[in-house]
């Protein structure tokens, strides 16, 4: 397994949850995470309007693609670690990533 191919993969995945074909989708998922689906597929922002692969990194013996999923009102960054399985990439561990807070607005000209 390498990086192209965990890329292919990924946009792949990528593609089935934007044409809202979970079942496909969930064929890249370890049977651990299938056990969990509902719950991962719960966490997002369905129906997609745009889903993309961000990044893939090596990351221990696996590859991390972080992905960018975008809902109608709601934007996710989810963080996917991929190990073969199978001869196939397969996502093995899935997380939302934490969006930095923008910094509370001051009023610099309110009077004391």
């Amino acid at each position: 397994m390498d990086r192209e191919i965990v890329v292919e993969h990924a946009q792949a995945h990528c593609d089935a949850l934007l044409a809202g074909e979970i079942d496909r989708a969930v064929e890249n998922f370890s049977e651990q995470l299938r056990s969990n689906v509902g719950a991962l597929i719960a966490q997002l922002p369905l129906p997609l309007t745009e889903a993309s692969v961000e990044s893939v990194e090596v990351g221990g013996s696996g590859y991390v693609a972080i992905l960018r999923l975008v809902g109608e009102t709601e934007t996710v960054r989810l963080q996917t670690r991929w190990k073969e399985r199978d001869s196939r990439p397969t996502i093995v561990e899935a997380s939302h990533l934490a969006e930095p807070t923008a910094p509370a607005a001051t009023d610099e000209t309110a009077i004391e």
